[in-house]
């Protein structure tokens, strides 16, 4: 099993979960975040200069099988993409095991 960590703009949120529902990714966990990017330029709208340096987030937690991983890696790099700057980073890590707390299943079953 593999954990996905997705950081995305939050325009982008209903699009990535949309896609996410039509592979079939239907439980995923996310939160508000702030984080610091590369980008050290302000913006500046109508004469009024913005700083950039902290940028609001959306962070998504997907836990899937290993023969899933690139259907869902993919899928959230074709609906989070922009074109732009700061459009976020996808991390992926190993997972050991999963449980279903009510039912007490682990493994594969653990997580469908």
């Amino acid at each position: 099993m593999k954990k996905i960590e997705a950081i995305i703009r939050k325009s982008k949120f209903d699009e990535v979960k949309k896609a996410l529902h039509q592979i079939e990714v239907n439980f995923f966990s996310y939160w508000d975040v702030t984080g610091v990017g590369n980008e050290k330029q302000g913006h500046v709208y109508r004469g009024i200069s913005y700083s950039t340096t902290d940028i609001q987030r959306r962070y998504l937690v997907v836990v899937v099988s290993d023969d899933f991983l690139e259907k869902t890696v993919n899928t959230l790099l074709e609906a989070a993409y922009s074109g732009n700057v700061g459009d976020g980073k996808i991390f992926v890590s190993e997972i050991s095991d999963a449980y279903r707390i009510r039912t007490k299943e682990s493994g594969q079953a653990g997580i469908n």
